[in-house]
């Protein structure tokens, strides 16, 4: 799956509809952008569940803020709605799986208890919820192994 761009109208709503959505914030000028546009593209073909998406963030400088970011490229990871991580730096391949792997098996009902998260709400009340939300575990799609740090392909 392509990545798709988002804007300030559609950030919000890919967010919380969607199970995982990793967004890339890069910058024109940004020599490592370049450089990790393809590795963000080849996670997006081989994970095709996972929404990639990117913010232009000279064009969209009002997400750059509000998610204070300041520095480029940088990833956000979400998981039902809930930010799960957010740091600035290139990510070469075997880490951003390594990242992808952690939020698919993490246990985000955990997560948010640990760091006094309420649980989202949907961006429209007809959006229907992930049929694995709420259930620790696995998120849906494929697994490169079992559990974080133990390979089994």
């Amino acid at each position: 799956m392509p990545t798709t761009p988002l804007t300030q109208q559609s950030f919000q709503t890919v967010v919380s509809t969607n199970h995982i959505v990793l967004v890339d914030f890069w910058a024109t000028w940004c020599g490592w952008c370049t450089r990790f546009a393809p590795v963000f593209e080849e996670s997006s073909e081989l994970h095709r569940d996972i929404v990639h998406a990117t913010v232009e963030a000279e064009a969209e400088p009002a997400l750059a803020a509000a998610g204070q970011v300041d520095r480029y490229p940088w990833l956000m990871a979400f998981r039902e709605g809930t930010l799960v991580y957010s740091k600035a730096g290139f990510l070469p391949g075997d880490q951003l799986e390594e990242l992808v792997q952690q939020v698919r098996w993490m246990d985000i009902d955990e997560f948010r208890r640990e760091n006094n998260i309420p649980r989202p709400t949907a961006a429209a009340p007809s959006a229907p919820a992930p049929a694995t939300a709420g259930r620790a575990g696995p998120a849906p799609g494929p697994q490169a192994y079992g559990w974080p740090g133990l390979r089994t392909a």
